[in-house]
């Protein structure tokens, strides 16, 4: 059985400590293809992202995924950050949180090796035909 990772655990607590405690919830994400962001806001791979319940709507944080809207320079935008790509939750006003090592995207598989081409049978030339074969 695989091992469950305990970082979305973690940030669910650190998310609740912040609300809980009246601090602005914050995420830094670091942005890879499969990160949805608005990408005008990414500085140096990097995203910060304010998740308080005035700043987003309908947060949702599962054990692979965050996801919520959230307006963006007035314009409205939907956010799905895979969990192992947030680099840290903090509290904006005292800066205390939690980082998190960054993981390594897998090395896409490499592509099969190199077969020598197979010639493709011509086709026949001339005009179809027919043969009846007893």
């Amino acid at each position: 059985m695989a091992e469950i990772s305990t970082k979305p655990y973690l940030i669910r607590a650190l998310y609740e400590w912040c609300v809980d405690s009246g601090l602005t919830p914050q995420l830094l994400v670091a942005v890879d293809a499969q990160t949805r962001v608005p990408m005008a806001y990414v500085h140096d791979g990097q995203i910060l992202l304010n998740v308080s319940a005035a700043a987003v709507r309908d947060l949702t944080l599962d054990n692979d995924w965050i996801q919520f809207s959230a307006r963006f320079g007035g314009v409205s935008h939907e956010i799905s950050i895979p969990v192992d790509r947030v680099a840290a939750i903090f509290a904006r006003e005292n800066g205390q949180g939690l980082h998190f090592e960054p993981v390594v995207a897998p090395e896409p598989p490499s592509p099969p090796p190199a077969t020598e081409p197979v010639d493709a049978p011509t086709p026949p030339r001339g005009k179809p035909s027919l043969k009846v074969v007893k």
